[in-house]
């Protein structure tokens, strides 16, 4: 009993000092202490054992997607510094104009993360461009924030096949996949999230209008609206888009050999080249990133100058987003030794359900707990994802639903990456919380709904 009260505790620690801005790690530190004390964990195994390196440990997560974050980062900060991703940004901005600010948000923000910039540089690369569209359109600023959320943080981490975001290579790293497993089944939760999260969001422009509600600048507009990026030495947006065809081209190209028929595990050079590939689903989409970063290097002159320092300024913001993922899954390594947690999965295995739609909702309920989508997917897939198979569960089915609702609750109020982009916008979770939980929690969950009725028709 103490045990369990311990447990709620623990997590109900771990939420309210994640509302409170508390640091994460220190966050993830204190909610592991309070479960471990209160579950007879022992204070020395925890912090030297189950927080740090267990098979849950934050180390152990740390090390094994190090590489993955680094290169993604790197490449990030390069398409930024470069004003490539810029240059991108204002290209869609030009074809579609202010009048479909929302439509402009969401694409920009999708084309850029699925080409494998990372969500935080996108934000900092569109905000300042959309300050001015906001204006022009008189955009609620909240509804600007729930296009981002959409396009940057849903459908491109973890629907449409092929993206190299962390989550797409977690379930890859861990079910033996590549990145382009359930190709039918994700493309459709993605355009389910596209589209029912674009109709909402126009919906609430149109009462907005109706109630004449629209765009109120704040301190903050002011100070990243100075950010925003001069396209005087810009790239033109054809060959900014290079790189992002490089990283994703790299990623695909093992698949469209094979598939054609054009090479094989057996074909002299090619052979090698596609059999590391399918066995290296961190290395080869790292490798991809890292192609992706060497391209701007050598298509950006405005670049030149300054590549090492780019790649210096990538590297160390590839740090907190690591750690910060690698602290929620070291408390999720805590958690796993408890009773508590053994009762749960004896309680979601023992439910009267179809395997994927337990396994979505055991995903879904711990990344809604650890606030973090890829954090909640490596727990449940070193926790629960054999026993599925063993249930006869087919591994591309199960790849892209559990990566699909990994993406639903994660995104509750004491998420990171909503507190993050709210910070950043200087926007109050009453302001613009109800926009993103829409866009990044309900139609995610529909999305999930339907990718596994799909998911049991072809599988």
């Amino acid at each position: 009993m103490l045990g369990n009260f311990g447990l709620l505790l623990g997590l109900a620690a771990l939420i309210w000092m994640a509302l409170r801005g508390v640091n994460i790690l220190i966050a993830a530190l204190v909610a592991s202490l309070i479960v471990a004390t209160s579950n007879s964990i022992g204070v020395a195994p925890t912090l030297l054992e189950h927080f740090p390196f267990g098979p849950l440990g934050a180390f152990t997560f740390a090390g094994q997607f190090f590489i993955l974050f680094l290169t993604g980062a790197i490449f990030g900060k390069m398409m930024a510094a470069s004003g490539a991703a810029a240059s991108i940004a204002n290209a869609v901005i030009g074809w579609l104009g202010a009048r479909h600010t929302l439509l402009v948000t969401v694409l920009v923000c999708a084309v850029l993360t699925y080409g494998g910039v990372v969500v935080f540089v996108v934000i900092f690369t569109m905000y300042p461009l959309g300050i001015a569209l906001m204006r022009e359109a008189n955009l609620p600023k909240r509804l600007f924030c729930g296009a981002a959320a959409l396009g940057a943080g849903t459908f491109t981490m973890t629907a449409l096949p092929g993206t190299p975001s962390v989550h797409n290579v977690i379930a890859a790293s861990a079910l033996g996949t590549d990145l382009f497993a359930g190709i039918t089944v994700g493309l459709a939760g993605a355009a389910v999230m596209f589209a029912g999260g674009l109709y909402y969001l126009e919906d609430q422009w149109r009462r907005a209008r109706r109630d004449s509600e629209g765009y109120r600048a704040n301190e903050q507009d002011a100070a990243m609206e100075k950010l925003a990026p001069e396209l005087a030495d810009a790239p033109d947006w054809r060959l900014a888009l290079v790189p992002l065809v490089t990283v994703l081209g790299t990623i695909l190209m093992p698949r469209l050999l094979t598939a054609s028929g054009f090479a094989g595990a057996e074909t002299a050079v090619i052979g090698p080249m596609l059999a590391f590939a399918a066995s290296q689903p961190i290395v080869w989409p790292s490798f991809a990133l890292l192609l992706g970063a060497v391209a701007c290097a050598v298509l950006f002159t405005s670049l030149r100058r300054q590549v090492m320092t780019a790649a210096g300024s990538g590297a160390n913001d590839a740090i907190m987003p690591l750690l910060n993922t690698a602290a929620v899954i070291g408390f999720g390594g805590v958690v796993t030794q408890t009773e508590g947690f053994a009762t749960f999965a004896q309680a979601v295995m023992g439910l009267n359900l179809p395997p994927l739609v337990s396994a979505a909702a055991s995903i879904s309920v711990v990344s809604g707990i650890v606030g973090s989508a890829s954090g909640g997917l490596q727990i449940f897939m070193q926790t629960f994802a054999e026993t599925y198979l063993a249930m006869g569960v087919d591994r591309e089915a199960l790849h892209r639903v559990a990566a699909i609702a990994s993406g639903g609750l994660d995104s509750l109020p004491h998420s990171g990456a909503v507190i993050a982009m709210l910070t950043i916008m200087g926007l109050k979770h009453a302001e613009a919380y109800r926009d993103i939980f829409v866009v990044t929690v309900v139609v995610p969950l529909i999305a999930t709904l339907a990718a596994i009725g799909l998911a049991m028709v072809i599988y």
